[in-house]
């Protein structure tokens, strides 16, 4: 049968009714170990009771009621976000990419309100994915999401990952703030390195510039803190965050100090349905179990012994597994084959893993897993990886 779905993506051939923790459950009933959390959404796996909860008792209150009035979760979950992080202030939105046009816009209007309207262009780096907008494509500089969507949006500086020459040569009259995730999901998982980030807050102050941090992939626990950049021991003026944020809910979110944030006064930005009551409540739900003492400890010791046993796994197979990739629960294995043709083989041993740049694939499992879970997921890469070799020989021959 035709789909009535616009045709925008390539979708595997099987769907889900259920999921269980880090388990989806196919409408044939078979069982499938989810390493890919719906992108780094389901950051406490799939039908958690709390979330269940609160999201089953808010929505027999209310829904809906924008932002015209109070909304009280909203003022909850905002502080609690200021508390465990640098920020002093939150802009609640519905997705990443709407976070980050909040992140952009603020970062323009910090300068414009301080006298310096010319300053709005904003400096990105090579292999950046920032989202699917007009302005987030243009932010993230790929051509293959910007080729025929005409003109691309002004503002926006792509340097090379890394060169620190290229980079300060973009730094303009113009230049209002550098963008950057301190590790690039979508980019193929490459970390970067702290002293980099060291490197982008000394030239922020040195220039006056905003230091945004892209964190929609990488924040809400992900890397064993809140937010990854904690472990650089850097701190932004601007943060997006999403995906995990919500649980799988959708949600996103612009986190940022008072100052960064001193040109986003009433009427200046706004939304329909973001800092909704359904969304609050979720979100809330979600940083109980995040915050909760000995989570984040937990997502270390769980990411450390993933990442220990893919290093065996990539050494029992090197035509296969080139690199192992990430930090806490955000790992990635750079192939020697096509790293889609590793996703189906590992799909067709049960196991979920998504495709990235560079040739990557992604290993995102929920926060909530444990010893048993990087077993059974070891055991599926295991089958999966001598698929792939038994394929090479037969092409060998």
């Amino acid at each position: 049968m035709t789909s009535s779905l616009l045709p925008t993506y390539a979708r595997a051939k099987v769907s889900f009714e259920r999921g269980e923790g880090a388990w989806l459950v196919a409408r044939d009933g078979s069982r499938y170990l989810d390493f890919g959390a719906g992108i780094a959404v389901n950051s406490v796996g799939h039908g958690h009771p709390h979330l269940v909860a609160a999201l089953t008792e808010q929505a027999q209150k209310v829904w809906h009621v924008s932002n015209l009035f109070e909304v009280p979760e909203a003022e909850r979950l905002a502080q609690r976000l200021t508390e465990a992080s640098f920020a002093d202030v939150v802009f609640f939105a519905n997705s990443g990419a709407e976070a980050n046009e909040a992140c952009i816009k603020m970062a323009r209007k910090y300068h414009a309100a301080g006298g310096h309207p010319e300053r709005y262009r904003i400096v990105t780096f090579e292999g950046a994915f920032h989202g699917r907008t007009l302005a987030t494509i243009a932010a993230g500089g790929q051509q293959k999401y910007i080729e025929g969507f005409g003109p691309k949006v002004d503002g926006f500086d792509q340097v090379p990952f890394g060169d620190l020459d290229a980079l300060k040569a973009a730094i303009t009259p113009e230049t209002a703030a550098l963008m950057i995730e301190p590790i690039q999901g979508e980019g193929g998982l490459r970390v970067v390195p702290h002293e980099w980030l060291r490197t982008l807050r000394s030239l922020c102050d040195e220039h006056g510039l905003m230091l945004i941090m892209d964190e929609v992939q990488t924040g809400i626990g992900r890397t064993g803190k809140l937010f990854a950049h904690e472990w650089s021991g850097v701190t932004p003026d601007i943060l997006s965050s999403a995906k995990g944020i919500g649980g799988g809910f959708p949600m996103g979110a612009c986190l940022a100090t008072g100052e960064a944030a001193r040109g986003m006064v009433v009427g200046t930005h706004g939304t329909t349905f973001g800092g909704n009551p359904l969304a609050m409540a979720v979100g809330n739900a979600v940083l109980d179990i995040i915050l909760a003492p000995g989570f984040l400890d937990h997502v270390r010791r769980t990411g450390l012994l993933l990442k220990q046993r893919l290093a065996a796994l990539k050494d029992r197979h090197p035509d296969v597994v080139e690199e192992i990739r990430g930090e806490g629960l955000m790992t990635g294995l750079r192939l020697v084959v096509p790293n889609t043709d590793f996703a189906a083989a590992a799909r067709d041993e049960h196991l979920l893993v998504i495709p990235a740049g560079d040739n990557v694939v992604r290993l995102l499992p929920p926060l909530i897993i444990g010893e048993a879970e990087v077993n059974a997921a070891l055991d599926k890469l295991e089958a999966a990886c001598a698929a792939m070799e038994t394929r090479g020989r037969r092409a060998a021959e």
